[in-house]
């Protein structure tokens, strides 16, 4: 009988993005060790669905946690799906700056950059 895999979920963080959340984390007062960022797909944007990302003070039940250069990121059952393979990245330029997000199995977007469909 082969065994069967967990499932698993793989996020691509850039050195540019741990920087930022690392500099988010650091500005909440009281956060406990377990702290960590949630990055969850949600219902709405232009395309159907889009990301969010949320500072939490620790992991729900079911939640993968993955550890990304010391920062714990949580990432529900729901989401996995949508996120696995995604690469986050902070970049700033002269339109500001903000976390984007270069997701592989997205099969559509539109100009905000912060919303696709799958």
């Amino acid at each position: 009988m082969a065994a069967v895999a967990a499932p698993s979920v793989e996020l691509n963080v850039t050195d540019a993005a741990i920087t930022e959340i690392k500099k988010f984390i650091a500005g909440e007062e009281d956060l406990p060790e377990t702290a960590g960022l949630r990055v969850r797909v949600v219902p709405g944007g232009c395309s159907g669905f889009q990301y969010s990302l949320n500072i939490e003070e620790e992991s729900r039940t079911g939640d993968f946690v993955l550890d990304k250069d010391g920062v714990k990121m949580f990432v529900d059952m729901f989401s996995a799906q949508y996120l696995n393979g995604i690469t986050i990245d902070h970049t700033s330029n002269v339109m500001g700056s903000g976390f984007t997000f270069d997701n592989p199995n997205s099969t559509g977007g539109c100009g905000c950059g912060t919303s696709f469909s799958a």
